[in-house]
């Protein structure tokens, strides 16, 4: 199963580079768990953050950065089975949350809560 991890990493930064990479090894930190019990997990930055530097971008919130930063989670949960919400402010996340929702997909918010697969 594919796991999205969603949660702030743009939010509450005031686009300090710095905030945001501790946002995004939030996000990170609870990869390898989701992994060992049986998940393959994603986060959208890891896909978003390439993508938005070959096209160019300037700094986060710039055309090329919202191209890409949001509608790669979207395009994500397309085929995720599930997401694993973290903790902290983000309508990013929020959005993500919805939609995932919308389309029927379980949604997480503590490690105890996902099972482990066999």
């Amino acid at each position: 199963m594919l796991i999205l991890i969603a949660g702030p990493y743009r939010s509450g930064t005031n686009d300090d580079p710095q905030l945001m990479q501790q946002n995004l090894n939030n996000l990170e930190a609870v990869s390898l768990s989701l992994f060992r019990k049986g998940y393959t997990p994603i986060i959208g930055e890891w896909v978003a953050l390439p993508l938005i530097r070959l096209a160019g971008s300037a700094r986060p919130g710039d055309e090329a950065w919202n191209e890409i930063q949001y509608p790669v989670a979207h395009r994500l949960l397309e085929k995720c089975d599930a997401v694993f919400r973290i903790p902290g402010e983000s309508k990013g996340a929020d959005e993500d949350v919805r939609i995932a929702t919308e389309r029927g997909l379980k949604v997480f918010y503590k490690l105890d809560q996902v099972p482990m697969l066999p």
